[in-house]
């Protein structure tokens, strides 16, 4: 039973196969995703940086189609011009 009241099924959750009375659904690109943690929707779902190999969870940067987890990891790639979002730029040109 859950705490409002009526009882909720339970879900297998993708990534890890917990069967879970709290797991949640993503849907994402025209499929439902369920997971019984953030870990594992973001294992699931989350891009990975180009250069670093990171699961990207928060702005990251792209260019040329190509996902960075910050505009260090781009410039190590080769990228110019690219700044990580809601840096300054006067804090970008100190660095």
């Amino acid at each position: 039973m859950s705490l409002f009241g009526g009882s909720k099924p339970i879900q297998t959750c993708e990534v890890c196969g917990n069967r879970y009375d709290k797991a949640f659904e993503v849907r994402m690109g025209g499929k439902t995703h369920v997971f019984d943690s953030f870990e594992c929707a973001i294992q699931a779902l989350a891009p990975t940086c180009a250069h670093c190999g990171c699961r990207v969870i928060g702005h990251g940067v792209e260019a040329g189609g190509i996902i960075y987890c910050c505009a260090h990891c781009a410039d190590q790639q080769g990228v110019r011009g690219v700044q990580d979002r809601g840096t300054p730029e006067k804090e970008q040109m100190r660095g």
